[in-house]
């Protein structure tokens, strides 16, 4: 039986099944789950925390993050159709918006580090730089996860984890300049 046909065992995952990034990392565009994190990343580290509220951090987040989703998703079908001199379809669009739906999963791991720091009670100030942290931890697990994917050797994986470590002191950067 070829390797495709055999079943998988409870025991066994398959590879994909035993990435714990799987749900996080879209397989179509991996790309826009990096977009997403350095979007929240950048909002969160323009924040300060102290004149809003956790209800207007939060809101902001999801709707500068939605938006950001459908710009980034509404240029590339309008892209197609100045080049092409097409209309659009029903499915380019879904396809276009179902393909960049990773930068709201990109989103995901600082937003929820600021939801989780106002369910403790913590100062919102306190929440947003969790946040951003989380943005920047993220990247920084991204590149290590592309560079044991791609079986990377140390300094190969030391190039890779600099990269992110590189885009997370940018974000960094923003809050300091901000703050």
């Amino acid at each position: 039986m070829p390797p495709h046909e055999r079943s998988q065992t409870p025991s066994t995952p398959t590879r994909r099944e035993a990435d714990p990034l799987r749900w996080l990392l879209s397989s179509r565009n991996p790309a826009a789950t990096v977009y997403g994190t350095v979007t929240v990343g950048a909002l969160l580290a323009a924040e300060s925390g102290l004149r809003e509220t956790y209800l207007e951090t939060v809101g902001s987040l999801a709707i500068a993050v939605l938006l950001y989703w459908f710009a980034h998703s509404y240029a590339e079908v309008l892209g197609l159709r100045l080049s092409r001199h097409e209309t659009i379809t029903w499915a380019e669009l879904w396809d276009a918006f179902s393909q960049d739906w990773g930068i709201v999963r990109g989103a995901a791991a600082p937003m929820l580090a600021v939801l989780v720091a106002w369910a403790i009670g913590a100062e919102q100030s306190t929440a947003v730089t969790a946040g951003t942290w989380a943005a920047v931890a993220s990247l920084i697990v991204f590149e290590l996860a592309a560079g044991l994917r791609s079986g990377a050797k140390a300094p190969e994986m030391a190039l890779q984890v600099t990269a992110g470590i590189t885009l997370g002191l940018g974000i960094l950067a923003l809050r300091a300049l901000l703050h």
